[in-house]
């Protein structure tokens, strides 16, 4: 999708920065459990002169709160973000908390390492939190869809998505104690120029002059690149720190924890620990003053080495009373900063094998994404593999190891991270000599692989017959898709979108008319396109044919003749048609009755086929019905509703009584009705649940667009129909779409009840289509290197580009939908069509390739993810091994494994994959290339 139209679309925007936004960065997301905070009645002094920075309400700080690894800076961050969501921004509000946002960066996952998505993550939390400011936000996307690029520039993003809507919040929060961010550990973000530019640019924002009064709380180990960029931007020297309290001029207040006098602290959590021990231990004795202060002093004032320390006792398989010996003998003359990584020395020691658990926690900690332990060991190989779960018990005090073994372990604290990494942290001899753990998984990664992936060449054979048909109809621009198909209700499918297509370009084929009893086909006739059809040549056969059983079902159609189609209905076919013997008959069903009850029904009855019929049977039935005795009565009573006593009437028993009724429901759809429930009578008589309801379909979407229908699409009965039926088919016209469009269509998407909705078949209309024009984004940024259109891969992925619109986007459903189609076959489309027949036999391809892809495991599912991330990372020279491995997986099972993630994960992930691939392997892919010429 070009820039230029995402800019003119009104659909998507907040949608798109739901899914940018990175829900594990949140400070109290499942992805960080177990949250670090700090226990009751610790850390109170440090705490206390935070908050008082927080509530300084004359100018936004940037506060750097900052320490070696495993001090304590997260469990204070995360303290201070749940303090500040418990706050309001005032007395008046439920929603604005004082937690405008927080980002707790991570090594470990892709998306929290980098600043790529930084400022979209802050800007929905800050959205959500304030709904006034997502029409700003929206109206950003739409003019600069490319905020949303994590390779777009950090200014431009705090610019549109960052600083826009606090400077909207300006007035609005005057009076109102400062918001704050929570950005924690800063350090694990890379590379490090991307950390010197977003502490520059967040210092540039804390001085403008048109913004709220805001502080960030920034957390992050003492490192020299974040200390010199604090430095530089406040044009300081070099301060000399005291322990928990320092300040520097200008905008940025710095904290250090290092030297922090905290043993006190370390021993109520020690106490703490030990109490909650021995509630399982029943026989273990609280340790005491002496002990807990000799553990006090081997922590060195470090809350993970504390922590750690209990995780060893208390292990749930040793002796609690011999793990604490160990410990109280744990040397304390250590060099400052070093007492963890002593620590991790000690646990390995007490290991079988310290040398195999050394190489196993170097693979947990390196892992892109956790595993289980089991998928660890089908991963690692039967001979790598063997006894993960035996080891890893050892090291609990070191990981979290579920008792559910279908979830993944994962290490307590980066510090492990850093213990691994660095051989220089360890100095047991016996692990010297392991080798690099991202060349280990990188191997593990490329072998499981070549192993569990079929080789094939379906996708480009599959691909290559699809494109065979390319001159079936005449290909637009793959962009203008998503307006062209904007009518849409049902969660596409590859045949339903052709045959929509096929319709829309084919003239309007009659051999095509079953589609117009699709939901899709009602659809599009509430379109311009759908209405002028039925004003030409083929409405009259239509209506004779297929039409005339079709039509009581529609309500589509049936709004058309009761509207736009009345003066041409009385003129042409469908008077003519209603004296025919399916005319009658259908005149004796519920929809041929309610439509004799309208204007039009009565001037038909005028004309002399209605004259003829009242001379029938069935006309002389009617006529002793009740709608047929007032018929004139009803005629006057319209007439008299559009005085001032009319209106007046209304509101008496009878008037109320008669609204219910069906004709009281039918004027309700001429203007004077709609008239009438625009003030304040008529909304009076709204302001119960269940009338709304009774207002005929047309007349309510008509309604529904009117300044009222917004403004009681906000209250509570509003909110509560939109739950109904009535509601749900709503949201699915465009006038639904576009009313999600708005502030408080924004609202409500993240209530409970819209996010119910948004994980519907209805909602899942535009999802498709905004993954749709995102990928072709993607493909149009992949170049491809020429030489590289040897392989059979790459030219799948050609194959794919060089098609024409009507047959990617089908084919990129195929790739992705679940099961094969079904709508579509209820269209019986002409067996001579060549084209459908092509597409179901691509279909049942793409079929058969996701049931494959969906029946293997979690460890090749990571493997397949993640293969070229390790190979990126593993130590330059590749070995022999690893090098032999890369060349048979690029030039052999390439294509089997574009083809199962293409399934599982969507194009636009294989080809990221691809570029990093080719970004560090060009050398080997150049000799493949060689080697294939040759």
């Amino acid at each position: 999708m070009s820039l230029d139209q995402l800019r003119r679309s009104s659909e998507g925007t907040w949608e798109s920065l739901s899914r940018i936004a990175v829900k594990g960065a949140e400070y109290n997301s499942r992805e960080r459990q177990p949250h670090p905070k700090c226990l009751e009645g610790t850390r109170v002094d440090l705490l206390d002169y935070i908050y008082r920075l927080l509530d300084d309400r004359k100018k936004g700080q940037l506060i750097w709160l900052h320490g070696t690894a495993g001090v304590g800076k997260s469990a204070v961050a995360f303290t201070v973000a749940e303090r500040m969501r418990s706050l309001k921004v005032t007395e008046q509000t439920n929603v604005e908390k004082r937690l405008a946002g927080t980002f707790f960066f991570s090594r470990k996952h892709t998306e929290r390492c980098t600043t790529a998505y930084f400022f979209a993550t802050l800007a929905y939390q800050l959205a959500c939190n304030f709904p006034s400011v997502r029409e700003d936000l929206n109206r950003a996307i739409r003019e600069n869809p490319a905020l949303l690029d994590p390779n777009k520039s950090l200014r431009d993003q705090m610019e549109g998505l960052f600083l826009k809507p606090l400077r909207r919040l300006q007035i609005r929060l005057r009076e109102c104690p400062p918001s704050v961010f929570v950005v924690d550990a800063l350090d694990e973000c890379v590379p490090e120029t991307e950390v010197a530019d977003l502490i520059s640019l967040l210092a540039e924002a804390l001085r403008e002059p048109d913004l709220p009064v805001v502080h960030i709380l920034l957390t992050s180990r003492s490192e020299e690149h974040i200390r010199e960029a604090i430095q530089e931007k406040e044009a300081c020297a070099p301060v000399r720190e005291r322990p928990a309290k320092t300040s520097v001029t200008g905008v940025v207040t710095v904290i250090s924890l290092d030297g922090a006098d905290v043993d006190r602290d370390i021993c109520i959590f020690l106490e703490y620990s030990f109490r909650k021990l021995r509630v399982r231990c029943p026989g273990l004795l609280q340790p005491s003053r002496n002990k807990l202060a000799r553990l006090v002093s081997r922590a060195g004032r470090r809350f993970i080495v504390a922590s750690t320390m209990m995780k060893f006792i208390d292990d749930g398989y040793h002796d609690p009373c011999d793990r604490l010996q160990l410990m109280l003998e744990f040397t304390s003359e250590l060099l400052p900063g070093t007492e963890v990584y002593k620590l991790y020395d000690c646990i390995l020691v007490t290991c079988s094998d310290p040398a195999r658990a050394y190489l196993l926690l170097s693979i947990v900690a390196t892992l892109a994404d956790p595993l289980s332990i089991s998928q660890i060991s089908e991963l690692l190989g039967p001979g790598e593999g063997k006894d993960v779960k035996t080891v890893l018990v050892q090291l609990r005090s070191m990981m979290d190891i579920p008792t559910d073994s279908s979830l993944p372990v994962n290490i307590f604290h980066s510090s492990v991270r850093d213990y691994v990494l660095d051989p220089s942290k360890c100095n047991l001899p016996e692990v010297q000599h392991i080798r690099y753990p991202h060349s280990l998984l990188a191997r593990s990664c490329l072998h499981l692989m070549m192993q569990a992936i079929p080789r094939s060449t379906a996708l480009l054979d599959a691909l290559l017959q699809l494109k065979t048909h390319s001159r079936a109809m005449k290909p637009h621009d793959p962009q203008s898709l998503k307006q062209a198909l904007s009518f849409i209700v049902e969660p596409p499918t590859p045949l339903t979108v052709l045959i929509a297509l096929q319709w829309l370009r084919g003239g309007h084929k009659s051999d095509l008319l079953s589609w117009l009893e699709t939901l899709d086909g009602c659809a599009w006739l509430e379109t311009q396109g759908g209405k002028d059809w039925l004003q030409n040549r083929w409405r009259k056969d239509w209506f004779q044919t297929q039409g005339k059983t079709f039509w009581p079902k529609a309500h589509s159609v049936r709004d058309w003749l009761l509207t736009q189609g009345r003066k041409g209905s009385l003129t042409e076919a469908w008077p003519s048609w209603l004296g025919t013997q399916s005319g009658r008959d259908w005149l004796q069903t519920q929809s041929g009755q309610d439509w004799l009850q309208t204007q039009w029904g009565q001037d038909w009855l005028r004309t002399q086929w209605g004259q003829d019929w009242l001379q029938t049977r069935w006309g002389q039935d009617w006529l002793q019905t009740r709608r047929g005795q007032d018929l004139l009565h009803t005629q006057h009573r319209q007439d008299s509703l559009q005085t001032l006593n009319g209106e007046g009437w209304l509101k008496t028993e009878s008037g109320q009584e008669w609204l219910r009724d069906e004709s009281g429901r039918e004027w309700l759809q001429t203007q004077s009705g709609r008239d009438w429930l625009q003030i304040q009578d008529g909304k009076d008589w709204l302001q119960t649940q269940s009338r709304q309801d009774l207002l005929p379909t047309q007349s309510r979407r008509q309604w529904l667009q009117t300044q009222g229908g917004r403004e009681w699409l906000k209250m509570q009965l509003g909110q509560d129909w939109l739950q109904t039926q009535g509601g749900r088919n709503w949201l699915k016209t465009q006038s639904g779409r576009e009313w999600l469009q708005t502030q408080s269509g924004q609202e409500w998407l993240h209530t409970p009840q819209g996010q119910a909705w948004q994980s519907t078949a209805a909602a899942s209309v535009w999802v498709t289509m905004e993954e749709f024009s995102r990928t072709l984004e993607a493909i149009s940024e992949y170049t491809v290197i020429p030489e590289l259109l040897l392989l059979a891969a790459f030219q799948a992925i050609q194959q794919f580009r060089s098609l024409p619109d009507f047959l990617m986007f089908p084919a990129f459903l195929a790739l992705r939908h679940q099961d094969p189609s079904s709508a579509a076959l209820q269209c019986h489309f002409p067996s001579e069509i060549e084209i459908f027949h092509a597409m179901m036999a691509f279909e049942g391809f793409a079929h058969e390739a996701q049931e494959r892809s969906r029946s293997t495991s979690d460890a090749l599912n990571y493997a397949c993810q993640n293969w070229a991330f390790h190979l990126s990372r593993s130590h330059n020279p590749w070995d022999n091994t690893l090098n032999h491995l890369f060349k048979s997986f690029w030039s052999r099972h390439l294509l089997c494994w574009l083809e199962r993630q293409w399934c599982l994960k969507g194009l636009r992930s294989c080809l990221a994959i691809l570029f990093e691939a080719q970004k560090f392997a060009l050398a080997e892919v150049q000799s493949l290339v060689k080697e294939h010429r040759q």
